[in-house]
């Protein structure tokens, strides 16, 4: 439960989701950075900025991310970080914590500290842009709550409605079920879905979960989103939270799965993929590449000849669990077990797989392998 001082000790799963951020926004700083003009992070229940024992909170995570940024002086767009805290105190802590970073940041780096709640400040926000008939500025948006309360459909429908605008969506399950039977649960519901709430039988179950998140994932393409990806973390057998990464672009898709990947397990916790038939645990040190294999003979088996930039973007997307930096390690071990033809004249050094390089699935060849 939420603690209420000013600061409060890191729970030990909380550590995960701001690993997978600080690792997604050494991509993100770049990589937009480099081609728009102005970028924006914001933190929409950003807390304190650090917690009891020293630990930073993802409001410094996210200002150290691009601070000591090896490419920090190359980024020519203006960055703005906004940290959303509603109750005043904590508000107060990390504004110290802002001011006192300040002298380091770049010339084109701000960070501002709003003490309001995060809904109706971005209602309003999004109101006020939509009345001026201007976009908000390619954004990443943290949405980090306690419970399932204060945060909507609606709002993030309003984030995804504009270009290159992404959320990374914490959803704590193990709060959500607790709460399921409560009268207080349906209202929060709604919002967070942004549908009147169809309850779901048992959904404390596992399989209650995965409908639910199935549905929600649903929601957030019609919100505007072209991939959605969800990743539980789990300590032992038991699911701490769920991380949700609602994107328009395929390069932000992968940039998020390879994030996930390199920081999984850790502390004694793993992140678990959604796509694959058998769920597979990632990060390990010897990942099981098997789901891929099935993932790659079922999607592309029989076809024609096909360019492995094909396959590169089918992985990257929220279809599979993996990245394309696993892709052709993963083609070299189905050439080397017959599951894959390679046009001799498409390449010229065998088991690479360069840009333009033809290759096929042969459905003959996987009845072979069966």
């Amino acid at each position: 439960m939420k603690s209420k001082s000013t600061l409060w000790d890191r729970e030990a799963h909380t550590e995960g989701k701001h690993l997978v951020l600080r690792e997604y926004l050494k991509a993100w700083f770049p990589i937009l950075g480099s081609t728009r003009g102005r970028i924006i992070f914001i933190d929409g229940f950003a807390g304190p900025g650090e917690y009891s024992g020293g630990e930073p909170g993802s409001p410094v995570i996210a200002m150290d991310a691009f601070v000591n940024h090896s490419a920090a002086c190359r980024i020519s767009a203006k960055i703005l970080l906004v940290f959303i805290e509603k109750r005043p105190d904590r508000a107060e802590h990390l504004r110290s914590l802002v001011e006192k970073r300040k002298p380091g940041f770049p010339d084109n780096m701000n960070a501002v500290v709003v003490d309001k709640e995060f809904d109706p400040t971005m209602r309003e926000l999004l109101d006020d842009l939509k009345q001026a008939r201007k976009r908000l500025a390619p954004a990443f948006v943290m949405i980090d709550p306690f419970g399932v309360k204060d945060f909507s459909m609606e709002v993030i429908q309003g984030i995804l409605s504009n270009p290159s605008c992404e959320a990374y969506i914490t959803i704590m399950w193990s709060r959500m079920s607790r709460f399921s039977s409560t009268t207080e649960f349906k209202p929060y519901m709604d919002d967070i879905f942004g549908a009147k709430w169809k309850s779901i039988n048992n959904i404390t179950s596992d399989n209650g979960r995965k409908e639910l998140y199935q549905i929600y994932k649903q929601r957030l393409k019609a919100a505007g989103a072209k991939y959605v990806l969800s990743f539980d973390l789990y300590r032992g057998s038991k699911i701490e939270y769920s991380i949700f990464f609602a994107t328009q672009k395929l390069t932000g898709c992968d940039k998020m799965k390879q994030a996930i990947w390199k920081v999984s397990p850790f502390g004694g916790f793993s992140f678990q993929g959604q796509t694959a038939k058998q769920p597979i645990l990632v990060g390990l040190d010897r990942p099981d590449y098997g789901p891929l294999r099935t993932a790659l003979l079922d999607r592309f088996n029989g076809n024609a000849w096909m360019r492995v930039e094909d396959v590169l973007d089918f992985v990257r997307s929220d279809e599979t669990d993996y990245h394309s930096g696993q892709v052709k390690s993963v083609l070299r071990s189905m050439e080397d077990d017959g599951l894959l033809q390679v046009n001799s004249d498409s390449r010229k050094n065998q088991r690479t797989y360069p840009d333009g390089c033809l290759i096929r699935f042969d459905d003959l060849v996987q009845l072979r392998f069966l």
